[in-house]
Formats: C-alpha cells, structure tokens, sequence
C-alpha cells in the first residue's frame, strides 16, 4: 500500500484524478490516499459488510465525502465510468482464482477494467498469485487489453514468519498499465 501511495506522488498524479479502488475491503487504502491529499476517491466491494465497515472507518476519519459503493466488478453499473487511475490490491488474485470458471472470470475482469478506466488511464495492480509475465500475458499485450505496459513497481520479497507455516519467499508483483 505505501509503495503504490509512494508511487502516486512520484509520478504526480493530480490529487483531483478520479481514483477507483476495486475491492477496497475495510477502506484503509483510501483513508491512505485521502490523507495524502487525494480528494476524487471512490472504493467498490461486493460485500455489503464490508462496504458498511468501510463507510463507517471513513466517517470516523472524517472523510465522509470518499465514495464506497456496493458493487460486484465483474459486472459493473453504468454508472462506473471515467477513472483515471484503478488499483487492485488483491482482488483480480481472488477472482481469478476461484475453481469455479476462472477463465472467464478473468475475461470478465479486463472486460469491466476497460469499461471503467478512461482512455489513457492507469491501471496498477498487485499481486501475490501471478507473476510478472503472468500479468503482462493477461493485461499488457496484445489487442483489446486496457493499456500498454508501462513499468513495473520495483518488486518486494520477503521471508515469511517459520511459526506461520510459511517456506520459501513471498513475492509481490506491483505493475503499471
């Protein structure tokens, strides 16, 4: 989350650039970016729990102008439209994942990424479950993706707590679309 909060002010993305955060669970992300001084913020879930949780943090952090929204991303409202920047911190892992039509669920994902990014805007992602080349297979190549590979955050390693039944190295892949 800081390194993509980093990144953001790196590259001076305007402050009033509208920001969509797919899957945004409890809405720390956009408390982050808020107070970072990102004003044009809006955060979508499935979960109706979670959409209440999110709204209610915001509302204790006074940021009850940052717009939350119950919404399934696979099938977006009309409504969804004109973002300049979407993130995902998770959500395409989780989605993609499921056993059940995960192809298509996939498909379906870059269907709705191209039906709410505006035309030259930015897509960043995270990923736990994908590699690089995974990523850039499904989103940075090739006709009809929504945006041409523009770089990657520099990627994170790190070695797991033994006690948590965790071996090897954890990755986390950040790109930029």
């Amino acid at each position: 989350m800081d390194r993509v909060v980093r990144w953001l002010e790196k590259e001076e993305i305007p402050h009033d650039a509208a920001v969509l955060d797919i899957g945004t669970g409890n809405g720390v992300f956009l408390v982050e970016l808020a107070k970072c001084g990102f004003t044009n913020l809006t955060g979508i879930d499935y979960s109706a729990v979670s959409v209440e949780l999110a709204k209610n943090i915001l509302k204790k952090e006074g940021l009850s102008q940052v717009k939350v929204q119950e919404e399934d991303f696979l099938s977006p409202s009309p409504s969804l439209r004109g973002f300049a920047v979407c993130i995902d911190k998770g959500t395409f892992d989780a989605i993609s994942l499921n056993p059940d039509g995960a192809v298509r669920a996939r498909e379906r994902y870059v269907q709705a990424l191209r039906s709410v990014l505006s035309p030259g805007g930015l897509f960043l992602i995270t990923s736990c479950n994908w590699t690089r080349e995974q990523l850039l297979n499904m989103f940075g190549q090739g006709e009809g993706t929504p945006g041409m590979f523009r770089q990657g955050i520099p990627q994170t390693s790190t070695k797991p707590d033994p006690l948590q039944g965790c071996l090897g190295e954890m990755l986390s892949n950040d790109l930029l679309f």
